[in-house]
């Protein structure tokens, strides 16, 4: 364990090195919340997911037969446990559900390329050597341009687009962010920061005026590319025919966004005049901006579908109002997502840990914190969002159409895959470490945006004693931090985490079945998040949020 994460451990408490016997319950239950914790039931759970993965529903695929069923399944439970509709229908009546209007598209690889023009000649790229797609058919012309890693951070003070016009351009970025190996770095250290995702990188080239942006792995990353880790999951990513893209129709992000391998990128830094690797030492060096126009150099990005369509899902979401008239309206959000990555032919992605294993977790807190009778001061929104397997789509449409206000949103628990014992796999293999014991371990992902959060649920944890453990915030080669629904709402500064089990060889695979599921287990993480959730919408000082997570000092 790196420095960083031992004195986070320090700060919140979580005993991550202290053996299970040593964890033992050492508080007892709050009188005003003990009904609600009682109204946990194991059996319960397993009850749910044997339905919510059953054949009949077919994999769960968001815009298909089997989710829409779930979400029915979702919302009928939510009113059969007490709680108030969250949400309109099209006619204004109170509802359920959100509605997310989706595109779904599935690129034509053998006609899209990005060619390069420099010199008087031209170079062509197609699949592999391009990976990606856009909702419309596009052909886009312009000048290249390089952008860094893309990042604009004012409370890092730094930023790649200092001095560079890349308005009418395409941008060529490099993936993650700088210094990411350096314990001291301004960018939270070792771990992932919200600059490092593709999408915030996205939408900060469409604000600088880019018509396009290219993404290429660091060139002297010591990690897989992001390709490269998903081919490693295998399952569903390896799909054939491959699974249909995405997107939601009125998505902030409205600029193409494709990603290239080492070969194609280092063709289209040439007029750079210096080699990537170069450029990223020099950026890493010193946290200094190499941008600039590549000058001479023009690319043309062609990008089409064989298939496009629209859709709708929803977003299931119910209300209990909290008791206190002055801070009933804040908001603590517990959620997960209903959906997975459906069926082919006879073979089913049942998902029973992703994410079967949340969708009941949230029912089941439902049920528990209307049992209760008595309800903490601030409201709580219980959500299960849509198409998080296409890209936390219907955690970015309720950020961008909240159905209570943001600014006055507390804290919020997010389950993504809370039923499994972590264990080795192809995708974690040599990136990192898994304890030989997880058999009653759970992974908080987010402390270093919320110290506040985690000493909270540290707190809580003495009435449970669950192993509580940080590993995921201080690595960055499986970009965990930006793969679950909390993180829209980490980019709108609300104090969310993501609690975790962890990988194992059953991830995305039609083997991730109820069977394996720890039920016990996740009883515990059910009733440690009800403790913590009791804490966030009662207590006087809600968790504050860090914008900008200093690295080791």
């Amino acid at each position: 364990m790196n420095k960083a994460a031992i004195t986070l451990l320090l700060t919140v408490a979580l005993p991550i090195s202290a053996p299970t016997a040593a964890l033992a319950q050492s508080a007892p239950i709050p009188a005003a919340q003990k009904a609600g914790f009682d109204r946990i039931h194991e059996s319960d759970l397993r009850a749910d997911l044997g339905l919510v993965v059953s054949d009949a529903l077919q994999g769960r695929m968001s815009l298909q037969p089997g989710d829409d069923a779930t979400v029915q399944w979702v919302a009928a439970e939510f009113a059969k446990a007490g709680l108030e509709p969250a949400a309109t229908d099209a006619s204004g009546a109170p509802s359920f559900l959100q509605a997310v209007p989706l595109v779904e598209y599935r690129p034509n690889a053998a006609a899209n390329f990005l060619a390069l023009s420099s010199g008087g000649t031209t170079r062509r790229w197609q699949a592999p050597h391009i990976m990606g797609g856009y909702r419309d058919d596009v052909e886009i012309t312009a000048p290249l341009a390089f952008a860094g890693y893309g990042i604009t951070a004012p409370g890092v003070g730094y930023d790649d687009y200092r001095g560079l016009d890349a308005k009418g351009k395409i941008v060529v970025v490099f993936e993650h962010e700088p210094q990411e190996n350096d314990p001291a770095s301004r960018f939270g250290g070792t771990g992932n920061t919200r600059y490092a995702t593709n999408r915030v990188k996205a939408l900060n080239a469409q604000a600088h005026g880019a018509l396009a942006v290219v993404v290429m792995a660091e060139p002297n990353r010591k990690h897989p590319s992001n390709f490269d880790r998903v081919m490693r999951i295998g399952g569903s990513a390896k799909r054939t025919p491959p699974l249909p893209a995405q997107a939601l129709v009125d998505d902030a992000l409205h600029i193409p966004v494709i990603t290239v391998d080492d070969e194609t990128g280092t063709a289209l830094l040439a007029a750079s005049g210096q080699s990537p690797g170069a450029l990223q030492a020099a950026i890493d060096k010193a946290l200094v901006p190499q941008s600039r126009p590549l000058t001479g150099a023009q690319a043309t990005l062609h990008l089409e579908n064989t298939v496009r369509s629209r859709g709708v899902t929803w977003n299931v979401t119910g209300l209990l109002k909290g008791s206190d008239p002055t801070l009933a309206p804040e908001t603590v959000i517990i959620s997960a997502h209903h959906d997975h990555d459906g069926s082919s032919g006879p073979e089913i992605w049942h998902g029973a840990d992703d994410n079967g294993s949340g969708t009941v977790g949230v029912v089941e807190l439902a049920r528990a914190f209307v049992a209760n009778g008595v309800r903490p001061r601030r409201s709580i929104l219980f959500t299960v969002f849509a198409a998080e397997e296409r890209g936390l789509l219907g955690a970015y449409y309720m950020a961008a159409h909240p159905l209570r206000p943001l600014a006055t949103t507390r804290a919020m628990i997010n389950f993504d895959m809370i039923g499994r014992n972590e264990a080795p796999s192809d995708q974690t293999t040599g990136l990192i470490e898994i304890p030989a014991d997880t058999t009653n371990r759970l992974n908080l992902i987010g402390a270093a945006y919320s110290p506040d959060y985690a000493r909270t649920v540290a707190e809580a944890n003495r009435s449970v004693g669950l192993v509580l453990d940080d590993r995921f915030d201080h690595e960055n080669a499986l970009n965990v931090f930006f793969r679950s629904d909390q993180f829209p709402f980490v980019l709108n500064n609300i104090p969310a985490f993501w609690f975790f089990t962890g990988f194992h060889p059953d991830y995305h695979h039609t083997t991730d079945t109820a069977d394996k599921i720890n039920y016990a287990k996740m009883t515990r993480i059910l009733q440690l998040s009800y403790l913590s959730a009791w804490r966030f919408a009662d207590g006087a000082t809600p968790p504050a949020f860090v914008a900008d997570p200093p690295g080791q000092r």
